[in-house]
């Protein structure tokens, strides 16, 4: 997810889906989009500097990285997932079809690397079910579902960040493998409950234009 900033620009529906968890729009503001759940904003096409972050820091020194990827959100995290790092495959678990939807049409061209790249595996569905299903152990899971532990864009999520939760993304990763997890500000709470899980937590900050900074957890056992 990524905070809102940039003027201000009166935005125009795109496209509107009823959907098991509430209402999703996609709106135009000028030459950006925004994404909204229910009334709350999710992200928008204006800076896409934290979900970059995000990845970047999770992959950061890795070679050929197999990548799995919480949420496609508007493309930003995917495509530095595919151009950073030479990655091998990155797997993208999105819970809308509306938003893996808009990426092959309203969104497309954003980014210069999408889901049609041969190293995409795209899995539509909970996340929290998929973490049960998947395959084979990653060297960089990167979670961007909500506006951060603290701020979920659904209920079911909560589980993601709980002590479970975290278990179960430990042992999704390889050996030195790390987790990084996106949010809208900072999350005392949930960095204290990463450390009872991994040896080394770390946060990365990114400044906004109005609000929080964006924080970038990033967790790892030596």
């Amino acid at each position: 997810m990524s905070s809102a900033g940039g003027e201000a620009e009166r935005p125009v529906v795109i496209d509107s889906r009823q959907t098991a968890r509430g209402e999703l729009v996609l709106r135009r503001a000028g030459e950006h989009f925004e994404v909204i759940a229910s009334g709350t904003f999710l992200m928008d096409t204006r800076d896409g500097r934290s979900e970059r972050a995000l990845v970047r820091e999770a992959i950061a020194g890795k070679r050929g990285p197999r990548i799995l990827l919480g949420g496609l959100g508007v493309g930003f995290s995917l495509d530095e997932a595919l151009s950073a790092g030479a990655a091998r495959e990155v797997v993208v678990v999105e819970l809308e079809p509306a938003v893996v939807e808009w990426a092959a049409t309203h969104l497309s061209g954003l980014n210069p690397r999408e889901l049609d790249d041969p190293r995409a595996r795209l899995i539509v569905g909970d996340l929290w079910d998929a973490l049960v299903t998947l395959e084979g152990r990653f060297d960089a899971i990167c979670i961007d579902i909500d506006n951060g532990p603290g701020w979920l864009v659904h209920p079911g999520n909560a589980v993601i960040y709980t002590d479970e939760g975290l278990r179960r993304l430990a042992g999704l990763l390889l050996p030195a493998g790390r987790l990084a997890v996106w949010a809208a500000a900072a999350e005392p709470a949930f960095e204290e409950r990463l450390r009872r899980h991994f040896t080394a937590v770390r946060s990365v900050t990114v400044a906004v234009p109005r609000g929080a900074d964006d924080v970038v957890y990033v967790a790892e056992n030596d």
